[in-house]
């Protein structure tokens, strides 16, 4: 059984800091968002964990293994390089998607994204270290079959990326409505997904979906680990065994 540790990451009150005291220009905006990023997957990888950008200024983690001083020396990090700050919420569960709302809660508890008085919120529990097992995680890496020979090198570059990201909502969509797990691009023609206690029949179904919708063929391998490192590279082994054998679902 999983027990995967969700933080939700959120920019305190960026939205109103963009456009203060009047706008910015959107080239910085990026900027300093892909930096961002960019910072909280090192200080977090650094951790073993793993973060996934979605829309920038929220941000999703698998952080098993840190604790809340962990999270507050990266709030704190934050603070002392840039402009903003962030908020964090923690939670748990053998549930991904569940994991992630309840952390959702936290923070919309905690008041409003664009609320002046909210700041370096850190709220939640973690893992505690006694209750950790080699099986917490389970990441699945999922790549389009061929994606260089059948898209890159054949089609127009921004025809090949509607395809590509076509295939990423249609699998995003289903893997949390029919499985529960969060499933995040992150880049190429990568997906990596944070999933319950899934079985083969279970991947084959969110292939068998993607390409009836879409037409486009996912491989995927998937590992499990005490931590987000341990799963994904894991994922990255058995997905070399799916490129080797020419199969479509291959467990580390």
């Amino acid at each position: 059984m999983t027990n995967t540790q969700v933080s939700l990451i959120q920019i305190d009150n960026y939205g109103p800091w963009t456009v203060t005291p009047e706008p910015r220009r959107e080239v910085d905006l990026q900027t300093l968002q892909s930096r961002l990023y960019a910072d909280l997957s090192q200080l977090v990888g650094n951790r073993d964990g793993y973060v996934f950008f979605t829309r920038f200024d929220n941000m999703v983690a698998v952080t098993n293994g840190l604790d809340m001083d962990d999270h507050a020396l990266i709030q704190e990090s934050v603070r002392n390089r840039y402009p903003v700050t962030i908020s964090f919420a923690v939670a748990t569960g053998t549930n991904p998607a569940q994991a992630l709302a309840d952390a959702t809660d936290l923070l919309q508890d905690a008041g409003s994204a664009q609320d002046k008085g909210r700041r370096e919120i850190l709220r939640g529990r973690v893992i505690e270290e006694e209750f950790r097992t080699p099986d917490d995680v389970q990441i699945a890496h999922f790549d389009v079959i061929d994606a260089t020979g059948k898209f890159t090198d054949e089609h127009h570059a921004f025809d090949s990326f509607i395809h590509i990201e076509q295939a990423y909502a249609s699998l995003m969509r289903y893997m949390r409505e029919a499985h529960d797990s969060l499933s995040f691009f992150v880049g190429g023609d990568n997906i990596i997904a944070t999933c319950p206690d899934l079985g083969e029949a279970e991947y084959r179904d969110a292939i068998d979906h993607v390409v009836e919708e879409t037409g486009i063929d996912l491989q995927v391998g998937i590992g499990t680990g005490r931590n987000a490192h341990d799963a994904g590279f894991a994922a990255k082994h058995a997905l070399e065994e799916c490129r080797a054998n020419s199969t479509s679902v291959e467990f580390d």
